[in-house]
């Protein structure tokens, strides 16, 4: 009988399959809760911020890694230097042995947002890079990442990559480990 515990049961996981854990962990020590603060820069140089919050599990018998993401915080209440900024949605992130990179598929219901990456470390960074439905490039990365906080930077071109303009960072801080 389903029940909604035999559901969470069913999609989380205590850690890594075995044999991958050394790969799985490039996005595996993001596992917990974080805050973050956030802001987004509009194409007529306004810029919105606020307090989010995000939270990382293992997945999928520990081969993958799923978040969510909520602007603002459930605890942070009305925002108003959020404008009509807000977002609740989730990652899957599920590595590919073969091309030695991550499939990314982030889904935000609320917006109707969705985007398809492959993620690689890059040096001390992880990037990902993907395209929107409108044809333009976005990049997504993970750097300044430390057991206690990372800095995460969207970006978007409109050249095929030629150059980037940065929509938004998210500055996080580790609230609790797994």
């Amino acid at each position: 009988m389903f029940t909604p515990s035999s559901f969470a049961e069913a999609l989380h996981s205590a850690g890594p399959i075995d044999g991958l854990a050394e790969k799985l962990n490039l996005y595996g020590r993001f596992v917990g809760a974080w805050t973050f603060d956030a802001s987004r820069r509009l194409e007529d140089g306004t810029v919105l911020t606020g307090r989010g919050e995000v939270h990382f599990g293992w997945v999928l018998e520990g081969r993958a890694i799923q978040d969510v993401w909520i602007l603002p915080a459930r605890d942070a209440g009305p925002s108003p230097s959020l404008g009509k900024w807000t977002f609740y949605g989730t990652t899957l992130r599920v590595y590919d042995p073969g091309a030695d990179a991550w499939h990314i598929f982030w889904s935000d219901p609320r917006n109707q947002y969705f985007s398809r990456q492959l993620g690689r470390a890059e040096g001390d960074t992880i990037v990902q890079v993907g395209a929107t439905g409108t044809g333009a490039w976005v990049r997504w990365s993970f750097s300044r990442i430390t057991k206690e906080s990372f800095r995460w930077l969207g970006e978007r071109s409109h050249d095929n990559g030629a150059t980037w303009r940065t929509d938004v960072e998210f500055l996080a801080r580790r609230a609790t480990t797994p």
